[in-house]
C-alpha cells in the first residue's frame, strides 16, 4: 500500500515545486521594481546621510555624522563648539500636528460618510464610490491650485460672503494654518472614506439589529457594535491619511506661501537651495524612523486590543 502511495506523493510534490518555481518566477518583475524604485533609493539615501555636503550641491565622499548633529545642534561660527538648536523639532511637532488633526477630522468627516454610503441600495453604492473617486481623476497640483483660487481674497467664498452682505471686505484665509488644513483635508479624506466603507459594507447589519432588540440606544449600538466591527477600516484610514499628510510638500508650498515651512518643505529646501544633501537625507531618515516607530506601537497595541476585545 504504502508502495502505491509513494509516486502520487512523488508526483503531488513535484508539481507543488513547479508552482513554487513558476511563483517564483511571476513575482521576480514586481520584486525587481521594488528594489530598484523602492529599496534602491532608501539605501543610497542611507549612504548619503553619513557623507559629507560638498560646496555647490551633492556630496563628497568621505565618511561623516555631520548631518545628524546637525540635526539637533549648530556649530558656533567663532570657537566651533556645539549648541543645542531645537528649529527643526518645531518644524517637525508642526507636521505632525498638522497629520494628527487632519487624520481626526478626516475620521470624524470620514466615518459618517462611508456609514451612509455602505447602507444605501447596492445599485447606488458605485454611484457613491464614483463620485468620491473623481478628485483621483485630475492632478494634486491641479486640485491645490483650485482650493487657492477659491479661498483666496478675490476668490469664490469671498465673492459670495460680500455679495451675501456677511462681510465687507475678503476674509484673509489663503497663506495661513487654515488654507494648508484645508487642502490637506481636500487631498486625504479619500483615503479615510475608502477603506471604511470597504469595512462597514461588509460588516454583518444583523448584528446591529440584534442591539436594537436588546434595548440598546443608537449611542450604545455605535461604540459596541459598530465602531468595533470597523475598527480594521479605521486603523486603514488613519494610516492613509497620517503618513502621507506628514510628509506632504505641494498642498503647504502652495497654499501656506511657503510661510509655514513643514517637513516636506524642509527636506526639499536641503536637495534645492540648501545644497546640504547629507542633511536632506539625514531628515527623510529620522521622519521614516519615527514614524515607522510609532506605527509599530500604535498597530500592536489596537491588534492587541482587538483581539481582547
Amino acid at each position: 500500500m504504502m508502495a502505491e502511495l509513494n509516486p502520487a506523493a512523488q508526483i503531488a510534490e513535484a508539481a507543488q515545486q513547479v508552482a513554487s518555481k513558476r511563483n517564483r518566477l511571476l513575482s521576480t518583475p514586481a520584486l525587481v521594481m521594488i528594489t530598484l524604485f523602492g529599496i534602491g533609493p532608501l539605501i543610497l539615501i542611507l549612504i548619503y546621510s553619513f557623507l559629507k555636503a560638498a560646496p555647490y550641491g551633492g556630496v563628497e565622499w568621505k565618511f561623516s555624522t555631520d548631518a545628524y548633529l546637525n540635526f539637533l545642534f549648530q556649530r558656533d561660527i567663532f570657537d566651533d563648539t556645539l549648541q543645542f538648536s531645537p528649529d527643526y523639532l518645531y518644524i517637525y511637532a508642526r507636521s505632525i500636528g498638522f497629520a494628527l488633526i487632519t487624520t481626526i477630522v478626516c475620521l470624524f468627516i470620514g466615518f459618517p460618510t462611508a456609514y451612509f454610503m455602505a447602507t444605501r441600495e447596492p445599485a447606488q453604492r458605485n454611484w457613491w464610490v464614483l463620485l468620491i473617486t473623481i478628485p483621483f481623476w485630475s492632478n494634486l497640483l491641479v486640485r491645490t491650485l483650485a482650493i487657492m483660487f477659491i479661498i483666496r481674497d478675490e476668490g469664490l467664498i469671498n465673492h459670495i460672503l460680500i455679495w451675501a452682505h456677511v462681510i465687507d471686505k475678503p476674509i484673509t484665509m489663503l497663506y495661513t494654518n487654515g488654507a494648508i488644513l484645508i487642502g490637506l483635508l481636500y487631498s486625504y479624506l479619500p483615503f479615510m472614506i475608502l477603506p471604511l466603507y470597504s469595512s462597514i459594507e461588509k460588516m454583518d447589519f444583523r448584528l446591529v439589529e440584534a442591539g436594537h432588540d436588546l434595548y440598546a440606544n443608537k449611542r450604545q449600538v455605535l461604540w459596541r457594535v459598530i465602531i468595533p466591527l470597523a475598527k480594521p477600516g479605521i486603523i486603514a484610514g488613519c494610516l492613509l491619511v497620517f503618513i502621507p499628510a506628514i510628509g506632504a510638500y505641494v498642498t503647504p508650498l502652495i497654499l501656506g506661501g511657503g510661510t509655514h515651512l513643514l517637513i516636506g518643505d524642509l527636506i526639499a529646501q536641503q536637495f534645492g537651495s540648501g545644497r546640504n544633501w547629507p542633511l536632506g537625507s539625514a531628515q527623510a531618515l529620522i521622519l521614516m524612523a519615527a514614524v515607522l516607530v510609532a506605527l509599530f506601537f500604535y498597530v500592536r497595541n489596537t491588534t492587541g486590543k482587538m483581539t481582547h476585545g
